[in-house]
C-alpha cells in the first residue's frame, strides 16, 4: 500500500510503502468497540462506597414509642427514609477489569489505523524537529498540514520538545508510538505520525514473529 509523506511545509516529499498487515486491515467494528469499552473500563477505579442501614453509626434504640404519637411506626434511626441512615442498593468498592485477548487487541488498533489511511485522516511526516519548544512553530506545522480541529502526534520516541511545544494547542495531544491506543485514537479527528512512527509500528503491530510477542505491547 502507497502513502504520501509530507515535510514540515506541508509538501509531498515522496511515497512510501506501507504495511498491509497494519494499514489495510478490514474494519471489525464488534472488536473496536470492545476494545474501546475495555480500556474505558480498566481505567475506572472502582473506589466508590456507600454503607448500608447495618454498616451506618448509631443507636439501635427504638426512636419512640409504637402507639398513640401519631405518626408512622419508626424502629431505627438508621433507615434509609431518614437522613444520615444507610443507602439502599448503593456502590460498594469493586473491580470493573475487562481480560481481553492480545490479537484482539492488536486487531481493533490496526482497525483503526488503517481506516484512518483509507479516510485521509492520517497524515505521515517526514520527522519533527525542535531545537527548542516553540508553540508558534507547532501552529504553523500544523496549519501547513491543513490540521484545523483535534489530532494527535505520534512520534517514534518520546520528544520532549516536541511535547512542550504542543501542550499548549487545544485538542492537540503527542504520544509514542509505543502507547498507541484505541481511546486515544478515537477521541482525536486527525493524526499525524513521524515515518520512524510508522515503521516502528509496523514493528510492533505486523506479522508476529518467534520471540517479540511476549514483549511487544498491546
Amino acid at each position: 500500500m502507497q502513502a504520501p509523506v509530507y515535510d514540515l511545509t506541508g509538501k509531498q516529499v515522496e511515497n512510501i510503502e506501507i504495511s498491509d498487515q497494519v494499514f489495510n486491515v478490514p474494519f471489525n467494528e464488534s472488536v473496536v468497540h470492545q476494545a474501546m469499552v475495555r480500556q474505558q473500563a480498566n481505567a475506572r477505579q472502582g473506589t466508590a462506597s456507600t454503607k448500608t442501614r447495618a454498616e451506618v453509626a448509631g443507636t439501635t434504640k427504638k426512636m419512640y414509642r409504637q402507639k398513640g404519637t401519631g405518626s408512622a411506626r419508626a424502629g431505627s434511626i438508621k433507615s434509609p427514609l431518614r437522613r444520615g441512615g444507610g443507602i439502599t442498593f448503593g456502590p460498594a468498592p469493586r473491580s470493573y477489569h475487562q481480560a481481553m485477548p492480545r490479537k484482539m487487541r492488536r486487531l481493533a488498533l490496526k482497525c483503526i489505523l488503517s481506516a484512518r489511511i483509507r479516510d485521509g485522516e492520517l497524515i505521515i511526516l517526514d520527522t519533527f524537529q525542535f531545537d527548542e519548544p516553540k508553540t508558534k512553530e507547532m501552529r504553523q506545522i500544523l496549519s501547513a498540514l491543513k490540521v484545523d480541529s483535534s489530532a494527535l502526534i505520534v512520534t517514534s520516541e518520546t520528544k520532549t520538545n516536541v511535547i512542550k511545544s504542543a501542550r499548549n494547542l487545544p485538542k492537540i495531544k503527542t504520544i509514542p508510538a509505543d502507547l498507541l491506543n484505541v481511546v486515544d485514537i478515537l477521541s482525536c479527528k486527525k493524526m499525524v505520525m513521524e515515518l520512524a512512527a510508522v515503521r516502528k509500528a509496523e514493528k510492533l503491530w505486523g506479522e508476529d514473529k518467534p520471540g517479540e510477542v511476549e514483549n511487544a505491547p498491546l
